[in-house]
């Protein structure tokens, strides 16, 4: 009996008969120019003439043509025929026709195939050579070349005949795929995939019911003359529209809350709104989730991700757009709430009409201590690592830290997932941000933890690999191992807050101090011996200056200023408003030089400064000085002074700033604060300055008008304005000049130290200096200006 089976351009024959022992022959039409293979061309003849002869059919055969083309055989086994159909002699019945196989399927030929497909592999770019049959193996992508980690993403299955081989690339950017038979068409890339599904694509059957069209009216066929607003009336007038009830609108009635309280405000309306929203069951039957295919459960084994994880996570995959998705269903207590899916290409998307949780909110039940990182991946990661802990938000990260201030609960639209879970942090005292290492991800760490609370958060420093960072959880697991992903978790560190820290952020400085690997640490002498154990000079700090007029505080800080650079070269910049430009070129050249401007008056018969040291004076002075000048009428203010001062420091380098006088600032404030509130704060923004740019400060204020004074020096209380000018001051100092001939000499000049706060520059005591009106300098009271100039 002949067996008729139709498949495309192919005819299968079967026959039947009682002398011929084979049960089934496949009889494949092809052209005489376009044979399976060329190798088994003639074991096909061969092989056909016994078969021939073998069969007596009882009819009269034929050797059967169509358009030209002859019959090649090959045996193999078929299915059973019906008796209806043997009756009938000659049968039909369309069913799948495997690919041709050879009539000898021994070590030889699997060898030969195998090698043939290696060949087409090779074509392809992908080297299949170490890959064994009936086997997934892990390769890298000829397309994408594994990106920039190198990853092997390309997933190589060779069937167990050697016959056919099937590949994937996982990476979303990529996504390359195909096949290849050894037999058969060489390959089918991604964009032959592509027409394939355009071709086989199915169009919407249309007609007029369907679409609901309907003749013309009479308006429009009648008065070919109607204007455009005629039509238009004409077709609104026979609109239909939808008749809606109370059912297909699903309205109901108010609830008891919206009823209730008529003072409830619009926050209180939304949250009971909230309370009221109805979400969708969800199941795994609804969702039509089906569990990971051997391909899938290939990419996450590359991944570092065991079959066990997967399946305690509930990961699945779900058919979707013509292409199966990882499905990653999000539970609380057990039940489906929502389901998030992933495509080849990275691309996501969620269920809608579900509630926004944490992926992997059961396993944070009760702890103490929660995991919350950025992907899915990274989750389960964790859980290789030995951390079930862990929940990952269900949106990714935002670009950027928002600079809104943080919006009430149910207004928190982006971040609502948090407030839907908010009783599984009640319990948790540390929670680790273990985000993303880029920009967003830092951006979600801060933003969580503005609304989790900065006090009970921790966050993690992922390790280097071999080019950079690790990025995320799972890079670590796959790059390091589980063991280096668990040290990262235990060595979190505590997440930062404004200022608070630790003295353990400045242990470098500490060392540094204790080892004197800074310069300066101890202070820096004034040059002066009679003050070396009462004051020097630290970088950071503000000294107060104050003494009577005319008792020479701005000359012996000239006089100090021009000491240390002498010794240690330090730089300044003067705000000296009292000081004409040229008089303080003078006052500082002259104690420089040792010698005076001019030699008239106060100069006597005393040698005058050359023209060659006055050159090398101004050098001098434009080297080690800065001015800050108000070139206008208006008086300058603090914040002005320091705004130019930090100018100095960055692009000048100098170390101290000199203010002299107070009373010369600009000093207006609102009339609702005081003027010791003023003084406070100024002085706050000083001190902030000097640490801020490790420059020292000097800072001159006269005392307020003494009505009983006696003629000794004063106190530092007696500054005019606030008693904050000793209060706040690191370093306050009295300068004081004799000024009766009967109580000593007229140039005697007593330093008094009145508060050093920091015991290892000096401590409170009186120094006496010896003032020379011929050049300024002060020298030790044991020590003329002319022995010093020696020196």
């Amino acid at each position: 009996m002949l067996h008729l089976q139709p498949r495309g351009g192919l005819f299968s024959y079967s026959f039947s008969s009682c002398s011929c022992k084979l049960n089934n022959l496949l009889v494949i039409m092809a052209s005489s120019k376009h044979l399976v293979h060329t190798s088994l061309k003639s074991s096909f003849i061969v092989a056909l003439k016994p078969v021939l002869n073998s069969i007596t059919p009882s009819a009269p055969s034929r050797l059967i043509h169509t358009h030209g083309h002859a019959l090649i055989f090959s045996a193999f086994a078929s299915k059973p025929v019906s008796p209806a159909r043997q009756a009938s002699r000659l049968s039909y019945r369309a069913h799948r026709v495997p690919p041709p196989v050879s009539l000898e399927d021994g070590p030889e030929a699997k060898s030969s195939r195998l090698n043939l497909l290696n060949q087409k592999l090779k074509e392809a770019g992908i080297d299949s050579v170490s890959c064994a049959p009936g086997q997934y193996s892990g390769l890298h992508c000829p397309m994408c070349k594994g990106g920039d980690n190198n990853v092997r993403s390309l997933s190589l299955y060779i069937d167990h005949k050697g016959d056919t081989a099937l590949w994937t690339c996982f990476r979303g950017k990529c996504g390359w795929r195909g096949s290849a038979q050894a037999l058969g068409d060489t390959k089918l890339t991604k964009e032959d995939m592509k027409k394939s599904l355009k071709s086989i694509k199915k169009y919407r059957q249309l007609d007029e019911q369907s679409l609901r069209l309907e003749p013309l009216s009479s308006e429009a066929l009648g008065d070919t003359k109607s204007t455009n607003g005629d039509m238009k009336k004409s077709l609104k007038s026979n609109k239909k529209y939808r008749q809606l009830d109370e059912q297909s609108l699903r309205l109901e009635p108010l609830s008891s809350e919206a009823l209730g309280d008529t003072k409830s405000t619009n926050g209180d309306m939304k949250k009971s709104l909230k309370s009221n929203k109805k979400y969708r069951q969800l199941d795994e039957h609804s969702l039509r989730l089906e569990p990971l295919s051997s391909e899938l459960l290939t990419y996450f084994s590359q991944r570092m991700i065991s079959g066990e994880t997967l399946r305690r996570n509930g990961v699945m995959q779900h058919k979707a757009y013509n292409q199966i998705v990882i499905a990653f269903p999000y539970r609380r207590n057990g039940e489906i709430v929502s389901c998030k899916y992933r495509d080849i290409n990275k691309k996501f998307w969620q269920e809608s009409d579900t509630e926004r949780i944490l992926y992997g909110l059961d396993d944070i039940t009760g702890a103490s201590d929660i995991i919350i990182v950025e992907g899915e991946m990274d989750k389960l990661a964790m859980e290789e690592a030995g951390f079930r802990n862990c929940v990952s938000v269900p949106d990714g990260a935002p670009a950027s830290v928002s600079e809104k201030e943080l919006p009430p609960e149910d207004q928190d639209t982006k971040y609502q997932f948090l407030w839907n879970c908010k009783e599984f942090f009640e319990k948790a005292s540390r929670i680790i941000l273990a985000t993303d290492g880029d920009s967003p991800g830092q951006a979600l760490a801060e933003e969580l933890a503005r609304r989790l609370g900065r006090e009970r958060c921790w966050r993690v420093k992922w390790p280097k690999k071999i080019n950079g960072h690790c990025k995320d959880a799972n890079e670590v697991l796959m790059y390091l191992g589980p063991d280096e992903l668990r040290e990262v978790i235990e060595n979190a560190e505590l997440y930062p807050i404004k200022g608070l820290f630790n003295f353990r952020d400045y242990f470098d400085e500490i060392d540094s101090y204790y080892h004197q690997t800074v310069a300066f640490d101890l202070g820096v002498s004034t040059g002066w011996r009679g003050l070396n154990e009462l004051y020097n000079v630290v970088p950071g700090e503000l000294t107060v200056v104050t003494g009577v007029p005319n008792s020479g505080k701005s000359e012996w800080i000239d006089a100090l200023l021009c000491n240390l650079n002498r010794s240690v070269g330090w730089k300044f910049i003067l705000c000296s408003m009292e000081n004409k430009v040229r008089e303080h070129a003078r006052k500082l050249l002259e104690k420089h030089i040792r010698k005076p401007f001019f030699n008239v008056r106060y100069g006597n018969d005393a040698e005058r400064m050359s023209v060659e040291e006055f050159e090398r004076g101004k050098e001098w002075l434009s080297d080690t000085f800065s001015l800050i000048r108000c070139e206008n009428d208006s008086l300058p203010n603090i914040d002005w002074v320091l705004k130019l001062a930090k100018a100095a420091v960055l692009r000048h380098g100098v170390n101290g700033l000199v203010i002299d006088p107070y009373n010369e600032l600009d000093h207006q404030r609102s009339p609702s604060q005081t003027e010791t509130e003023y003084v406070s704060q100024m002085l706050t923004k000083i001190k902030r300055f000097a640490q801020h740019h490790s420059c020292h400060v000097w800072f001159v204020a006269h005392p307020r008008q003494l009505h009983h004074w006696v003629g000794g020096p004063p106190n530092l209380y007696d500054i005019s304005g606030s008693a904050h000018f000793i209060n706040k001051c690191d370093n306050g100092i009295v300068i004081h000049r004799n000024r009766d001939p009967e109580a000593g000499p007229l140039d005697l000049v007593q330093v008094c130290v009145r508060k050093v706060r920091n015991k290892v520059i000096g401590t409170v005591g009186d120094a006496f200096l010896s003032y020379s009106r011929l050049t300024g300098e002060f020298v030790d009271i044991d020590e003329s200006p002319k022995q010093q100039k020696k020196s």
